[in-house]
């Protein structure tokens, strides 16, 4: 029977789409009656973390299951004047609907997002104010979406710093934690390669899986539409669908011409974040990580939800024995006085 007197934190790592694979591991922990005490998430792991927290899980499940491709780069409002390719607003929205002005202090489970802020690149830590501000800010990656303002600072997407948050865990009093990586199996250990045509792998976790050719988004509801005056060539092909082909790739003949701009900015960024990750958990590991087998998913592919969703239920039911055992032999405390940090 598993302690329940054990304070219980769970680090949700970042990993764009394939977040997803969260929601899986989060059902598989629930249904063992595994309930975490902490919960810390960086990038698309501070989404799912803050929905299961404010008892939106739900909501946001079924938002990623009646994902379609179309539909998600009709979410992605492009931005072609700010510090970002998409702006977010229309995220905005759907996460504002699910979530409403919650505040991270009047959560039940301590919760904390990570951020990054620019210029400093301090590690923040968003443990206070409105929980969709923070949860945008963490997963705010350079490049891609706008970065988010909070109290003066600007903010961007948290794996810079810490990509999976074992020691805010630690940190908010969790006795112990579990962590999730999402990009365990997608990165070689750095070898270096002295053929590159020999060297090409079937991995498929970046390019190609973010192909929009041949596909235009499906029409959003009339509060996220886009501006009437739009400019459409002659062709039919108005300049919004032309940017998202150059933005988000394309494919001819079932093959990727080449990759594109954000294939190549957040497959960059993901190298980084799994580079950094590596070192962060070596002088913090977890007591338990788990690393849902998600090669082959593409960092665009939201409209994959049920596969990713099944993946990381499966990698759950992988540890559970081992959680339950542990936590058989961790003693009891009594729960800790949290100190938030903002």
């Amino acid at each position: 029977m598993t302690n329940i007197a054990t304070n219980i934190g769970v680090a949700f790592g970042g990993g764009a789409a394939r977040g997803w694979a969260h929601i899986g591991v989060l059902q598989a922990l629930l249904e063992a009656g595994i309930r975490p005490s902490v919960v810390a998430g960086t990038s698309i792991g501070a989404v799912v973390g803050g929905c299961h927290v404010a008892d939106r899980l739900d909501h946001l499940v079924d938002f990623a299951q009646n994902l379609t491709r179309r539909k998600v780069f009709g979410y992605f409002d492009l931005n072609l004047s700010g510090s970002g390719l998409i702006n977010g607003e229309r995220l905005n929205v759907v996460l504002r609907n699910a979530i409403g002005d919650t505040r991270i202090e009047d959560l039940p489970v301590p919760f904390t997002a990570v951020a990054t802020e620019i210029g400093s690149g301090h590690e923040v830590w968003l443990s206070r104010g409105d929980l969709v501000d923070a949860v945008r800010a963490s997963y705010a990656i350079p490049g891609v979406f706008r970065p988010v303002s909070l109290d003066g600072r600007w903010l961007f997407d948290g794996a810079l710093v810490n990509p999976i948050p074992v020691t805010v865990c630690r940190a908010l009093g969790a006795q112990y934690v579990i962590a999730v990586n999402l990009n365990a199996d997608l990165f070689g250990l750095g070898t270096v390669l002295a053929d590159v045509k020999a060297a090409r792998t079937s991995n498929g976790a970046g390019i190609g899986h973010n192909s929009v050719d041949g596909e235009t988004p499906e029409p959003l509801p009339d509060a996220l539409e886009a501006p009437e005056d739009a400019l459409t060539f002659r062709n039919g092909w108005g300049a919004t669908r032309l940017l998202q082909r150059q933005i988000f790739g394309r494919r001819r003949d079932g093959i990727d011409v080449a990759p594109s701009i954000s294939t190549v900015m957040v497959d960059a960024f993901n190298i980084v974040h799994d580079r950094i990750a590596r070192s962060r958990l070596a002088g913090d590991p977890p007591d338990v990580m788990i690393s849902p087998r998600l090669s082959g998913i593409g960092l665009f592919d939201f409209h994959r939800a049920d596969e990713l969703i099944e993946r990381g239920y499966v990698a759950g039911q992988r540890v559970l024995r081992e959680v339950s055992e542990d936590l058989e032999r961790t003693p009891a405390v009594q729960r800790p006085t949290v100190v938030r940090v903002d």
